[in-house]
């Protein structure tokens, strides 16, 4: 029985609940969960938590969840006392898989082929490394009086970096090991066997790069799920919650007023630039606010069933599911953004809604939502221009 397992601990010096921090409009943990589901090689895929959202989580991308004893769950816990307890509940389980949550370009491939060294060729305990091309200096104190030697070159004889295969560092993305093994204390040990990943899917989150850099990394880099990424030909955006922030004014005299946030305006004019159609939907009949916002965009409102609306603009455009964009916010979205090969929701969508998007902004309703997630459409563009010239 292999086992994947997930360490994600609620406490984080650095940042808060990073484990489940969006990432590229994803949880941290969900991009490692993902992978792991994808190989297809795990009986078993679990994350070890004391807390109560990184539960929540983990159970949306299909996770079965260990509660960590608070013993295992200190600052200065390791990853081994906390996999050693959770074997101690599990006693099925014969190979553990110890993924790290912080390495969001982990790809299925990596730990297809990992799972084969263990379980065909026989490996005791399998870890991931990345190569590395940096010349190695020994370390002087402040105060002592002596110089700095090379460790790894001859300063007269400078390697180039092509004619130097670079050296092998471990990098935490992966530790597979058997039960033996770490029951006696080990990670790695017995038959053992490294791992090389490609340096572009090496990012540590924990080591050495920061959220910015990170997002842009996994948007370049990492793994998006199984079907291939096509070029977005169609965004369908729901008003209410979407476009505006939801809210209704009633002047005296019964007149409707609602506002909207100029930045989600320039969003679906750089949309249109770019080649991209943008359709409008809505529950209610919001006609004349959308004739009065003059966005050129084709509207449907008063809308029952907007599954069946967003399939017969499909239809009519001639496109797959890949080619449309979905953005919604309330519980009759859900359908539509799990059938939109890109989804979006602003950050106050509803739980539902939030649980069915790919994407979360970081902007509510009404307050730029549909700019930024016209940016993450462009960002993922340029990602399938860069598959199409390799």
């Amino acid at each position: 029985h292999l086992a994947a397992l997930v360490l994600a601990r609620g406490g984080s010096k650095g940042i808060p609940l990073k484990n489940i921090k969006l990432l590229a409009g994803v949880p941290l943990i969900g991009w490692v969960l993902r992978a792991a589901s994808d190989a297809g090689v795990f009986h078993s895929i679990w994350v070890s938590t004391d807390h109560d959202e990184i539960e929540k989580v983990a159970k949306q991308f299909g996770a079965q969840v260990h509660r960590r004893s608070p013993e295992v769950s200190q600052d200065s816990s390791t990853s081994l006392e906390a996999i050693r307890e959770f074997l101690n509940h599990h006693h099925e389980v014969d190979i553990v898989g110890n993924i790290q949550a912080t390495s969001p370009c982990l790809h299925p491939s990596d730990l297809i082929k990992v799972a084969d060294l263990i379980q065909k060729e026989g490996f005791d305990s399998v870890f991931s490394v990345v190569r590395r091309h940096q010349f190695r200096w020994s370390e002087v104190k402040k105060g002592e009086n002596k110089m700095t030697e090379p460790q790894n070159l001859n300063p007269a004889k400078r390697y180039r970096r092509q004619d130097w295969p670079g050296e092998l560092y471990e990098n935490g993305s992966f530790y597979f090991a058997r039960r033996h093994l770490i029951e006696k204390g080990y990670l790695q040990g017995g038959k053992m066997a490294y791992y090389e990943m490609r340096a572009e899917h090496s990012v540590d989150i924990d080591i050495d790069i920061d959220w910015p850099i990170a997002e842009q990394r996994v948007l370049s880099f990492g793994y998006f799920g199984k079907e291939p990424l096509k070029e977005v030909k169609l965004l369908v955006c729901n008003v209410d919650g979407c476009l505006t922030n939801g809210r209704i004014y009633v002047t005296e005299d019964q007149k409707e007023m609602v506002s909207y946030d100029y930045r989600d305006i320039v969003g679906i004019d750089l949309l249109k630039k770019r080649g991209i159609q943008v359709r409008l939907i809505s529950e209610r009949d919001c006609s004349k606010t959308l004739s009065a916002m003059k966005l050129g965009c084709i509207a449907k409102v008063s809308v029952t069933n907007k599954l069946k609306v967003l399939e017969d603009w499909q239809k009519d455009m001639g496109l797959s599911r890949k080619e449309v964009a979905y953005l919604g916010n309330e519980e009759s979205d859900v359908e539509c953004l799990k059938k939109a090969g890109m989804s979006g929701v602003p950050a106050d969508a509803c739980a539902l809604a939030q649980k069915a998007a790919g994407y979360i902004c970081k902007s509510s309703g009404g307050c730029g939502a549909v700019r930024e997630f016209a940016e993450h459409i462009f960002l993922l563009l340029e990602k399938v221009n860069s598959a199409r010239k390799q």
